[in-house]
């Protein structure tokens, strides 16, 4: 089965302009992309069974970003595209939901205003150092902020009560604040390591 798989990649991935764009790792980031559109129905500030929906969507579209990256490393199908295309399609799926969230008053505008301006921050950061030839790789705490936001969304977009009798509005606000602080801790390491390696340059 596997090396069916492997097979496939790779006549999938024959045509070198092709592939940097319609490979399978590629083309599942673009599937998670087509999540964002889906999201807009928040504004309809749905009830309880289309907020379940909504947020079992992006769960899927959250696990994908797994999924893609794993073929990619297995099957050796690691493009310039997809290095691009992945971080900015798990960012734009996690602000897309956020910023949905504030006029229907489940998540505080001012915490998706402070992620978003980290974010900018961090990637103008990146390119300096890149511009600079310093490279800052990305730390455990940067995947464990983006894993917390994943959960706090998750949870803020089921917004009732779960068959656990869960409150899932309240769930999704503590962890939401665990990664808002795990956010701006990831945000001041990046800046840290660039000051540092700027010093030993």
């Amino acid at each position: 089965m596997s090396h069916f798989l492997k097979n496939s990649f790779e006549k999938m991935t024959a045509s070198k302009g092709k592939s940097e764009v319609f490979n399978l790792p590629n083309s599942i980031t673009l599937l998670r992309l087509a999540v964002i559109p889906v999201l807009f129905l928040l504004l309809l500030s749905p009830g309880r069974i289309l907020s379940m929906v909504i947020a079992v969507l992006f769960i899927i579209a959250s696990i994908t970003d797994l999924i893609d990256g794993y073929v990619a490393r297995k099957y050796n199908i690691v493009t310039t595209m997809g290095k691009f295309l992945d971080p900015v399609a798990d960012k734009l799926v996690v602000t897309t939901a956020m910023i949905m969230m504030i006029p229907i008053d489940r998540i505080p505008a001012w915490i998706v205003a402070v992620i978003i301006m980290r974010d900018l921050l961090v990637d103008g950061l990146r390119s300096i150092a890149s511009a600079e030839g310093l490279v800052i790789d990305a730390s455990r705490l940067g995947k464990q902020k983006t894993l917390c936001q994943i959960i706090a969304v998750s949870a803020l977009l089921i917004h009732y009560d779960t068959v656990f009798s869960l409150d899932a509005h309240a769930v999704g606000i503590v962890v939401l604040y665990l990664a808002l602080a795990l956010t701006l801790w990831s945000g001041a390491d990046y800046f840290m390591k660039f000051y540092k390696q700027k010093i030993r340059k």
